[in-house]
């Protein structure tokens, strides 16, 4: 099954609302005819229950708006086109009818005034106001990508950095020679976590900028480049990650292990009956390896064997403590049954061989039953 990303989800959203807000513009400004606005406002609650949004929310209007309207964000894209379109064989011109809508100069004045503004803003840090008068010149001259690469500039500095890359973004769509707002576009994807991302803007900047780019451009591209590359090689080491061992023949899931098989090398209960064990078979067994590791990580664990009355036995008749030597005097090796009766042996056995209470002091080694 496809899921789409939450960002995703997040931008048809802000589309859906663009539309209805053309839509309910188209209704008001004399593009629909009185007898087709029911049919446009049944279409505009029809788009708001499919995407599941508010009209009526202003915050998340202005959110997806951002001072600019669908009809100027298309007006860009068919600038665009035109650029990668053939030139048609010229025609006679043809004498306008009426002056061509756009700000005038004393709009685009106030428009830099604002922005002059937000940069005394974004100078004392007071990054919010910057937003908002970045805003505001944006209401009067749409996809100015100055203001739209300043305003980019101020999200990145609250991380807003969604924002910020669609600020920069069309600040780029609208003019690509804008080695500043490619910068932008890059440090705000790098903030986002997209290191490829971030590299192929500020590569875009330095071709921008000309002459191998400006050394600020160069440093973002380069910490990016290695940014992609650890994360190139962490997910190799992932794949290559050898798989987690088993645990050794005879233990639980941390529980006690199987003695059995130690009973018979020592003499227990079934086992040779006296003498010095097997060692050999012993340490060839994974199980007494592990012991013996144990032993020499936990000193503390012998201190406690050897406190106790039925290992001390064992102990003497294999060490011969009587003087005559490994396995004189008839003495046979204790019932190793017999051993793990007792609790305290019990519960050192289950110390050395790594299960719960293992190393004498994790959870369960101090009275769980």
């Amino acid at each position: 099954m496809v899921t789409s990303h939450p960002c995703s989800s997040d931008s048809k959203k802000r589309l859906a609302l663009a539309i209805i807000d053309f839509l309910s513009t188209s209704t008001k400004d004399g593009t629909v005819s009185e007898d087709d606005k029911e049919s446009i406002e049944v279409a505009q609650q029809c788009i708001a229950d499919a995407f599941k949004v508010d009209p009526t929310d202003r915050v998340a209007m202005i959110d997806a708006l951002a001072g600019q309207t669908l009809q100027s964000i298309y007006g860009v894209f068919e600038k665009m086109k035109q650029k990668n379109t053939p030139a048609k064989p010229a025609s006679p011109p043809i004498k306008p009818t009426s002056t061509p809508s756009g700000p005038s100069n004393a709009e685009k004045a106030e428009a830099e005034s604002l922005k002059g503004k937000g940069n005394a803003a974004m100078a004392k840090k007071d990054y919010q106001s910057a937003i908002d008068y970045y805003t505001q010149a944006l209401r009067i001259v749409p996809n100015n990508p100055i203001y739209l690469s300043n305003r980019a500039a101020a999200y990145s500095s609250t991380s807003q950095y969604e924002k910020a890359i669609q600020d920069a973004q069309v600040a780029v769509d609208t003019d690509p020679s804008y080695a500043k707002a490619w910068s932008r576009l890059g440090h705000a994807r790098f903030a986002k976590g997209d290191a490829r991302g971030a590299m192929e803007a500020y590569k875009a900047g330095i071709e921008a900028e000309g002459n191998g780019g400006s050394q600020i451009t160069r440093n973002g591209y380069e910490t990016a480049k290695k940014k992609l590359e650890e994360e190139i090689i962490a997910e190799a080491d992932n794949i290559d990650a050898p798989p987690v061992p088993s645990p050794p023949p005879g233990e639980g899931a941390g529980g006690m292990p199987d003695l059995s098989s130690l009973a018979g090398m020592l003499g227990g209960a079934g086992g040779r009956g006296g003498g010095m064990p097997d060692l050999s078979s012993i340490m060839s067994n994974p199980m007494v390896a592990q012991m013996a590791q144990n032993f020499m990580n936990n000193p503390a664990i012998m201190q406690n064997m050897m406190s106790n009355p039925l290992m001390r036995e064992m102990l003497d008749s294999v060490g011969g403590d009587d003087g005559e030597g490994p396995g004189a005097g008839g003495r046979s090796m204790p019932d190793l049954s017999s051993l793990m009766a007792d609790p305290s042996i019990a519960e050192m056995a289950k110390n050395l061989m790594g299960g719960p209470g293992g190393g004498g002091g994790g959870a369960g080694g101090s009275g769980n039953a």
